[in-house]
């Protein structure tokens, strides 16, 4: 018998000196070049930071990422192309096009599918736009909500959105081919100077004011970040000012929580104002660089501060370069300050296992500073108008004033500055006008999807930080949904748990699978309370970050407060085992 030869003949190989895989593309390498620069004569382009940033310019110039650009970028960046792709498929707005795919028309329409805009007849929108445009030239897709909870249905035609929106104004908008950002008018810096701003900036500088006179400012005023966690500011400041330098100071814009915009609110009001207050807090931790991210849902809002930026540097208020302002991709995740983080540095925004905490290693493996928009908008007013003035507004034995995001079943939403402590019958009453007409007041979410979700006859407790917990709720960014009896409470569980089972990041199995199974459990007319209950205490203990924690919440309080009315709305709850697993 004739014995095969040792060594086996190579077939299809590339030539030696070839690398494997896909071949790179040199006129998409020279058009890369031509829209981001010359890697090559300027390296610092290749920085790994700058990805996501390189392919929001490759998709705002083509309307979508082919996979030939993917890999002319991955040679243009000196990246493996596998990195390169992970991050463009991660995040909802990069529309990745593979060799076998037909692009996506030119025009999208994005309908806003959170609950507040599922109260005023999203679904019934989404449907009717399908149903009028030419799938050829206009696609129609489901989006998270876009922070504009106060004007439901909103609808995003290319980069405009459109509030309170109807199948024939969205066509109109269509119709007419422009798709910019709606225009904003904001306060500029000559205006915010001559009424005293920046004071309190060029007082740090001078060292008229110090840190340590500032910090304890803060401690008296009971300032908190005002983001969800509620952490004491004045703290998170002195927690990074201990770490060793270089340190980088971030503000998180990117408020995803459906039910929230309170921060795109203050940003439109007075953006500087808020940079005074994000330069204070950079300059109190003497920070290298000061880091903006603003979620991409806010396209207006990214001009604006642009603007704004630019003229603090022409006025010399602050060095080029100092302040880098970055976009988001469309990842509610984000929201989370270590995901945050790793968004920043070029990567997927998944949350990074602690400790080390962000304050110890952050951006860059520095110690960072993360605070939210409207914690450091109120560092400038509470410096001018003392720490009394801001700590004695508070009700009901809370302190300090509190910005709600009002949506849903009430005659006037909007962001209403009030007192910490209030009660919802008393934001209703004083700010809101009331319920809308017709409808009763049964149920509301205090702090958005992952706040939970308390009855009417619970509208009598505070709202504020550690009030809501002994009833499974927390207040978060103060994200008010109101219910009314017009509403089914099985349609509101499964829009929030399929707004988390969107955004989970994947990276962790508890929320990956259980916000899934969650999910599969309520859309059953047969609600087992057991199955739930396991599943959600599972998610709450072996989650990595709040998200997948967070999930359950709504869920835990329809089966903890609910059960008569879900009972009304035939569904089934029922305590005994099923025999099924979780």
């Amino acid at each position: 018998m004739k014995q095969k030869s040792a060594k086996r003949q190579r077939v299809n190989k590339s030539p030696r000196g070839k690398p494997r895989g896909r071949g790179l593309s040199v006129i998409a390498l020279a058009a890369l070049r031509d829209l981001l620069g010359d890697e090559r004569t300027t390296p610092a382009l290749k920085r790994r930071d700058l990805l996501i940033e390189h392919l929001h310019a490759i998709q705002d110039a083509h309307g979508y990422l082919s996979v030939v650009e993917l890999r002319a970028l991955a040679t243009y960046m000196n990246l493996p192309m596998a990195a390169v792709y992970e991050t463009a498929t991660f995040y909802a707005h990069f529309d990745v096009v593979h060799d076998h795919q037909a692009p996506p028309p030119d025009t999208t329409i994005r309908v806003c599918d959170s609950l507040s805009c599922q109260l005023a007849g999203a679904n019934k929108l989404h449907h009717a736009l399908e149903a009028r445009v030419d799938p050829a030239s206009v696609r129609v897709v489901r989006a998270p909500c876009m922070g504009r909870c106060d004007s439901a249905p909103v609808v995003e035609v290319g980069h405009h959105h459109v509030r309170y929106a109807t199948a024939d104004g969205v066509e109109a908008v269509v119709d007419t081919g422009h798709f910019h950002p709606e225009a904003i008018v904001w306060q500029r810096l000559q205006a915010y100077r001559q009424a005293g701003g920046f004071e309190l900036l060029s007082q740090c500088r001078s060292g008229q004011v110090t840190v340590e006179a500032l910090m304890t400012l803060l401690e008296r005023s009971m300032l908190r970040g005002l983001g969800g966690a509620g952490f004491p500011t004045f703290k998170k400041w002195h927690f990074v000012h201990q770490e060793e330098g270089p340190r980088y100071c971030v503000i998180n814009a990117d408020e995803g929580e459906p039910g929230t915009f309170k921060d795109r609110y203050y940003l439109e009001k007075s953006p500087h104002q808020f940079l005074e207050g994000a330069l204070v807090s950079a300059w109190a931790i003497e920070a290298k660089q000061l880091y903006i991210y603003l979620r991409d849902e806010y396209p207006g809002l990214h001009r604006v501060l642009n603007e704004a930026i630019n003229e603090l540097e022409k006025a010399e208020l602050v060095v080029p370069g100092f302040i880098v302002l970055r976009r988001g991709a469309g990842a509610y995740i984000c929201g989370e300050e270590s995901a945050l983080i790793e968004s920043l540095e070029g990567k997927p925004g998944k949350p990074r296992h602690r400790p080390p905490y962000v304050a110890q290693q952050g951006l860059f493996g520095r110690p960072t500073l993360v605070n939210n928009v409207e914690t450091v908008y109120w560092i400038p007013r509470i410096w001018k108008k003392g720490a009394a003035w801001f700590a004695e507004q508070g009700r009901n034995n809370r302190s300090g004033l509190r910005s709600f995001s009002v949506s849903g079943r009430v005659k006037n939403p909007g962001v209403y500055l009030a007192p910490a402590g209030i009660t919802l019958g008393e934001l209703l009453e004083e700010y809101c006008g009331g319920m809308v007409e017709g409808h009763t007041l049964a149920a509301y979410l205090p702090g958005g999807a992952s706040g939970g979700i308390l009855p009417a006859s619970k509208a009598d407790i505070p709202l504020d930080f550690d009030t809501l917990h002994e009833h499974g709720c927390f207040i978060g960014s103060a994200a008010i949904v109101v219910l009314s009896d017009h509403d089914n409470l099985q349609a509101v569980a499964t829009n929030l748990l399929a707004f988390f089972a969107d955004e989970s990041c994947g990276q962790c199995t508890p929320c990956r699978v259980g916000t899934e199974k969650m999910l599969t459990l309520l859309e059953s007319h047969h609600w087992d309370v057991q199955a739930l209950t396991r599943l959600a205490q599972v998610m709450q203990d072996a989650s990595i970050c709040g998200l997948g924690q967070a999930a359950p919440n709504p869920v835990l309080g329809l089966l903890k407060d609910f059960r008569a009315e879900l009972s009304q709305q035939q569904i089934i709850v029922s305590d005994a085992a099923r025999g099924s697993t979780p």
